[in-house]
Formats: C-alpha cells, structure tokens, sequence
C-alpha cells in the first residue's frame, strides 16, 4: 500500500541494474508463531466456492494505538479479534464477535472510514452480496442502512479498492472486483463477472447504481494508485487467466472525476500481459518517485516498472534481475512451480530497505504446482536486489496460505504477520527482530506515522508521506485496496537504519505540500494538517 522512495540511497547504474549505495543490509528477523497463544483460534473453511479468497482487515477499532483484527471465515462465520497485546510483549488477542460482524461465506474485508465519523467501517466482501459494516466506536458495528444506497450486489467479490476522486467528495469512489458469474441456484459458471465501480450520487451523500467495468476478466486484486504522479488515482486489476477468455488480460482503467472509466490501450502504451493474477502491491524501487508493481501468479510472479517515464502505462518486468520471481519454493517441493496470493512490501528488521512478503499455498490438490509451497520472505538488499530469508526467519509453514497483513501488532517498530490459512488455524508470526527464544531484540530504528485532516478523508487517503534521517528519503503512498483480499489502516511504518532522529513532510490529497517536522525515531507519531509540529502516539495498555 506503499510507495518509498530513497533518495541519496539509491542510483540507477548504465546496465539498468538497480542499486542503493549506503549501510549493508541487516539479516532476516526471528519469528515466532503465537496464534494459539494469544487466543485466536480462526479458520477459513469452505471448498469450491472458498479456493480464493481468505482475507484479514488490520485495523485499531478501540483507538487503542494496537491493530485488531477482522478474519474472514468462509463457509464458517467471520470474527473480530481485539487486540490485547502489551507493548513489546507476546501476541495476545480477544474474540468480541458479535452478530453483526459474525457474517457467512466471507471472502475478504478492507477498513475505511467511508462516512467520515472517525470510526473506521469494514467493507466485507462475501460469495453473495458484499455488506458495509458501520463502526460505532469500540469496535461494535452495524450493517449501513439503506439511506447510504449502498449496492453490495449478488456476486462473488474477491477484490476491492477506494479513493476519493476529489478532494470535496462526502464519500471515496469505490471498486469491486468479481470474480465468476453465479447462476440462479449461486453456484459458478466459469464465466467471469464484471468488476463494478460506486460513485458517489451529485449530493454526495448517497451511492448512484454502480457502473460495470466491462469488459472484466476473474479479478482476484485492485489498487488505486497514483502511479504517474498527476494526482489522480487509476484502478489497476489483477485478473485470473485461468478462467478467462483469450482477449483477458492484466488492466489499467484511467478514471477522471465525473466521466466515464476507461481502459488504457496498447497505443497509449499499456502492454498485453496475461497471468494467474492473485494479489497487487506497489512500492517505488528504484528512487525515481513512481511505484513499481508486484503482480502475484502461479509460476513465476511479476515486478513491473516503467519502460520509458511516466507519460505513458508502458511497463516491463524486472522480477528476475531483483530475485523476486519466486517461482518454486526454496523447500518443499523445490521442483514445482509455486503458487502466489497476497504480496506486501514492508521493511521487517528496519534497515532501511524494503522487504517483500508474499503468501503461497496450492489451490487445493492441482498436482502441478508445488503442495508443500512456503511463504516467500524477501529480504532487501543493499545493492536493490532481494533474498529469501523464510526459513532463516522461521516462517516455513506448508498449510495453504491466503490473505495476509504485515502491520506492528505490539508496539515494538517490528512488523509482525498475520497469514490466513484455508482450512487450518490463523498463523500470527511475532517479529523478534535479533532476539532469541521469545525475546524481542530491536534491529534498527524506525517511525510509524497516521495522518489526520478534516473530513470526510480524515485518513488522508492518496496522501504521500516523505521521511528523511540523514542520507535516507522514504516517500510512501497511502491507500486503500491491492494485496489478496485483505487490508489495513494502521501506521504508516518506515525503517530508519541507523538514524535516531527524521524528518516528515505529508503531501496531502489535494496536492498541498505541508511542512518538514523533526521528530525523534522508535515511535508513532500523528502528522495533523496544519500543524507546527508532529503528535507522539502512545499504546493503550488494556488492563
């Protein structure tokens, strides 16, 4: 959901080849696996109709400064986790589900405020229609009414994304992504479904019927991204090549406010490419301020970046020259192709370099790909390639990985990980950076920042964030969507390496540029717009 940019870190040697000059990288962190510790007990369950799917929303829903979290069950009820994990500590959590959020066949769900009541809202997206829970505060919710117009359709959703298309919207534009055609009875046809697109109505207070994004090809994944820096986010779509007909492809819809959505051509530079596509996550790469994107697929996955700048989609692949195709798996079944689901890049051990997680599991039993299938752990380089690091950092895990989310659970600026599994229990992998057995032992430093400015984008949706410390400048790209099924709405987190002191300027969605403001490293801080000088966030400690 993020884009960096290191400015004095990076160069673009005359070969092509992509590399940063400063500190050498830091090895892989230590994990450990603490679900059943910390009491959570969740399974996505389900058979043909849950193969995709299998998502998590990450979000602090009691405005305790901890993530909770909101699993999707299949054909099991969903369930809401609160966080109540004591800073630095183990993992613990709580099972608060009530009937409400306790909702079937459950694919994924994403967090946004989308009233602009401050309290955050799940879009939860289901094998039958999508429903839009409500936050009320301490993390109760409530189905939207129907005065909101909110269309949740009778389809079978497996992608999602959000944006405010202007800066005076009351509500963000939203997009669906479907995956097959239900016939009457609600079982799949093997056609695909057409994506769908909610605007808001003239009033603004209300959702008009949505508009089809036709032609649509199995979407599994959707982003909205500002990915030529112009200030307006375009929709790009991850689509399932296993279902659909010889014209899918990978898309690029151009959306401008008040007209019509429309798919970027060949002409325009947008090239035809077709994979498995399960999940999207973007990060700028290689310093020129525009994010590369990293398509997940059965085989070998995709990192695209600009051909030619930013005045034309035209992208190449460079997955292979930064060794993240990650198209077997580095144990297991080491001679079969892997299969890829939910990618993010965040830095785990805080060096300052970006670091690649993505989920892997079999379909169910396709005996061509890969059964015992570990999720990757890439980690960044000094010289802008990647490694694997799963099996030093003790992820290796041969369950069917889905939906995931990389987020600080307990306050220690060490990214920890959820992963939901198909049909066995949750993992929560706690990061103990450089630490032993089950104590923490930081890595490097680091920041995590939230935003805040009026409503109804009180999140600063489309924002950019810039940080400096030193040689380092990391700029990252607030959204909501990509990933498989899953998201989350939580800091904003940046490794800092050495530096125990940054700086943060927020250019926010409308396009004004704030202030540099210093502030000290290993804590999270609110940039509020406006202000002289940044906010210290501090953990709720639960009793």
């Amino acid at each position: 959901m993020a884009v960096l940019a290191v400015g004095g870190l990076w160069w673009l040697a005359a070969s092509g080849t992509i590399g940063r000059g400063g500190a050498a990288a830091l090895p892989p962190p230590r994990f450990v696996e603490e679900a059943e510790a910390a009491g959570v007990g969740h399974t996505f369950a389900g058979d043909d109709g849950y193969f995709v799917g299998g998502g998590v929303a990450t979000f602090d829903c009691d405005d305790d400064g901890l993530p909770d979290l909101y699993l999707a069950g299949g054909a099991a009820p969903a369930a809401l986790y609160r966080n109540r994990s004591t800073p630095g500590g183990p993992l613990r959590f709580e099972d608060i589900t009530e009937p409400a959020v306790a909702l079937d066949h459950v694919t994924g769900a994403y967090p946004l405020d989308v009233d602009g009541d401050r309290h955050t809202d799940i879009v939860v997206l289901r094998l039958g229609e999508e429903v839009l829970l409500r936050g009320l505060g301490d993390c109760r919710f409530a189905a939207a009414d129907a005065s909101f117009g909110f269309d949740g359709g009778p389809g079978w959703t497996t992608a999602f994304s959000a944006t405010w298309e202007t800066p005076d919207a009351k509500l963000p534009t939203l997009a669906f992504g479907d995956y097959q055609e239900l016939d009457a009875q609600g079982e799949w046809t093997g056609r695909c479904s057409d994506d769908r697109l909610l605007r808001p109505t003239p009033g603004g207070t209300s959702y008009a019927p949505p508009i089809a994004l036709s032609p649509s090809f199995c979407t599994l994944s959707m982003l909205f991204s500002d990915w030529d820096r112009s200030g307006r986010s375009d929709l790009r779509v991850s689509n399932d090549r296993h279902y659909y007909r010889e014209d899918g492809q990978e898309q690029l819809w151009r959306i401008d406010p008040g007209v019509a959505p429309r798919l970027y051509t060949q002409a325009e530079g947008w090239q035809p490419l077709r994979i498995w596509g399960m999940g999207i996550a973007d990060e700028d790469l290689d310093g020129d301020g525009y994010p590369e994107y990293y398509l997940t697929s059965q085989g070998d996955n995709k990192l695209q970046t600009l051909a030619n700048g930013p005045a034309t989609p035209d992208y190449k692949d460079i997955a292979l020259k930064l060794g993240v195709t990650a198209h077997r798996p580095y144990t297991g079944d080491v001679s079969l192709a892997s299969t890829a689901w939910h990618p993010a890049f965040e830095d785990v051990n805080d060096d300052g370099y970006p670091d690649l997680f993505v989920t892997k599991g079999n379909v169910e039993r396709q005996l061509d790909n890969a059964i015992k299938d570990p999720s990757n752990l890439l980690i960044g380089q000094a010289d802008g390639t990647f490694v694997e690091g799963g099996e030093a950092a003790g992820i290796v895990d041969f369950e069917k990985a889905r939906g995931a989310a990389v987020a600080d659970l307990n306050a220690d600026g060490l990214p920890d990980i959820v992963q939901v599994v198909r049909r066995a229990n949750v993992r929560l992998w706690r990061n103990l950076g450089a630490g032993e057995g089950t104590t923490t032992q930081p890595m490097g430093h680091w920041l995590g920042v939230n935003l805040d400015q009026d409503a109804p984008n009180h999140d600063a949706i489309g924002a950019w964030i810039a940080v400096r410390a030193g040689d380092l400048h990391r700029d990252r790209e607030v959204t909501v969507g990509g990933g498989h099924v899953s998201g989350q709405l939580v800091p904003i987190h940046f490794g800092l390496g050495r530096a125990t002191k940054a700086e943060v300027q927020v250019t926010w969605p409308d396009g004004e540029v704030g202030p540099w403001l210093p502030t000290d490293a290993d804590g999270v801080i609110t940039v509020r717009r406006g202000a002289s000088a940044v906010e210290p966030v501090s953990p709720v400690v639960a009793p």
